[in-house]
Parts: structure tokens; sequence; C-alpha cells
């Protein structure tokens, strides 16, 4: 058997990508958060992680276990609505960017309403973020951790990129065998002053000097210019149904999304409730997220 704080504390581990991270959140040292985790693979006779410079990674096991952990912290979050006879209401505006507000976020609402039928949800899910400091939303999912003083921020989930094609592109013009190689094809991407955060460029980060061919600021468009045959991208895991990873042992990009909400209602009922959901509902689709 195996201690179910110490469950916790892995879970909290695999959302912030790090011990430090984990014992920041849970107002704990990174020691300790560190040694129950090594408490629960011995428990569990598995490696839950692999550890190394770049921060925390979970292993097949971990994966799964991950995935058992959304299952009980949604039977929780049902126990304590059942608790709470359904009062918890009013409205909640969540700010995210348009990848996984639409692909991820959208699709999962429905469920979260007959979780918590007295909750509104407004979702605004758009390139570039409304901020919770000025009180234009009560919530963010942002690609980077905000800096306001004013707010409590949090890690919320991994998720990883890479370069994707349709499968007719490729039988036309050939797979690259080499990041060099690139730059005989067509690319699809961002464009460069419409930019809105630094962890969106993606084609310097994989070769300097690769330029779209095809650019929009959305990256639905990328994913529809790439999907219809308009060249290689880089996408999201979550958003690359239906096409073909290109140089897999060449490139895969890690980036992390950030919740982030007002001190002043952070607390608030209707704000935990949709964060308690946030956290399980990304622990669920973590196989979604990442590769």
């Amino acid at each position: 058997m195996f201690d179910w704080d110490d469950f916790r504390l892995f879970l909290a581990a695999a959302r912030a990508g790090s011990f430090t991270g984990a014992a920041k959140r849970l107002g704990v040292d990174a020691a300790t958060v560190a040694r129950r985790v090594s408490r629960l693979e011995t428990a569990l006779k598995s490696t839950l992680f692999v550890r190394s410079a770049g921060g925390l990674h979970l292993t097949s096991s971990g994966a799964r276990l991950v995935e058992v952990g959304a299952d009980a912290e949604g039977a929780m979050a049902a126990a304590e609505a059942v608790g709470e006879m359904n009062t918890v209401g009013g409205v909640v505006r969540i700010s995210a960017s348009e990848g996984f507000g639409s692909a991820i976020l959208a699709p999962a609402l429905p469920d979260l309403r007959r979780q918590r039928p007295g909750l509104r949800i407004e979702l605004a899910a758009s390139a570039g973020f409304l901020s919770p400091g000025r009180r234009e939303v009560d919530m963010a999912v942002t690609l980077n951790a905000p800096t306001d003083a004013r707010l409590k921020v949090e890690p919320l989930t991994p998720y990883d990129l890479a370069l994707y094609a349709s499968p007719q592109y490729l039988a036309q013009r050939g797979a690259p065998s080499a990041l060099s190689d690139l730059h005989a094809h067509e690319l699809v991407g961002y464009v460069d002053d419409l930019i809105y955060a630094p962890e969106l460029k993606y084609l310097d980060e994989i070769a300097p000097g690769l330029r779209p061919t095809l650019a929009s600021s959305s990256i639905r468009a990328q994913r529809e210019m790439i999907r219809c045959g308009g060249g290689i991208g880089v996408l999201p895991a979550f958003l690359s149904h239906g096409l073909t990873r290109v140089l897999p042992d060449h490139v895969k990009l890690t980036r992390r999304f950030w919740i982030s909400a007002h001190q002043d209602i952070a607390s608030a009922a209707r704000l935990r409730a949709v964060r308690t959901w946030l956290f399980a509902l990304v622990a669920q689709r973590l196989p979604d997220l990442t590769l």
C-alpha cells in the first residue's frame, strides 16, 4: 500500500515539472516532495519520473498513474459537489490561448456545467490574453508565468509541440531527413510582427533562418493550412490529429501552461471549483498534451 498524501505530492510534481515547482504550490520544501515521490516509487515498485537538468519527465508508468489521479480527483470533486449541494455558482470568465481554449477547454465545459449547474462559464479563447490583474477576466491560462504581484500564479501542465505535415504534402514533396532540409520546404508559421509571446517563436528555435511561406496569427488557421497541404509547421500535440509528424528524432519542443487569478478572488468558491476542474482535466488529457 502507499500513502495517498504521497500520491498528492506526485501529482503536483507531475504538473509542475519539477520538485521545486510542486513545493512552491504546496507550501512545503522541495526535498520533502522528492522524498515522498521516491517513497511512492518504492511502494509501487516502479519509476515514475526520469530526472534531468531540464526537470521531471514522466515515464510510461508515471503517465498511467497521472491518469488514475485524474479519476481520483474527479471523484473527490464530485463528492465535494454533493457536500456543497451544488451551491457553488456565479460567472467565471476564463482567458486561454486559441488552441488550448478551443481544443481542450471548450469540449470539456459542458461536463463542468453538469457537475456545477450553478456556474456560468465565459471562455475568451483567442490569440493574446486578457488579464486577471486588470480584472478583464477572472482566470487566465497563459504560455508564461505572469509577474504581476496581484496575481496568484501556478503551473498548470506541460505540453509538447513538434513539426507536422499532411500526408498529401509529404507524398508530393517527400519528407525531410535533416533539419537543413527544411529550408527547401514550404513552411507554415506565425506572422512575425504579430507574435504576442516569445514562447511562440518556434521556427527560430528549430533552425536559424527558417521563414514561413504561409503565415497566420491564428494557430487554428495554421493547422488548416498544414492539413490542406500548405507545408510543414509546428503544432501542439493536441492539435495534430490526422497529421504526420516530421523529423520526430530531431524536433520536440516543450512548453508549459500557467494558471492565474487575482489574489482578491482566487479563494472564492467558484474560482476554486474551476481550478480543481482544470487540474483534473489536464491530468486526464496529459497523453494528448505530451509526446
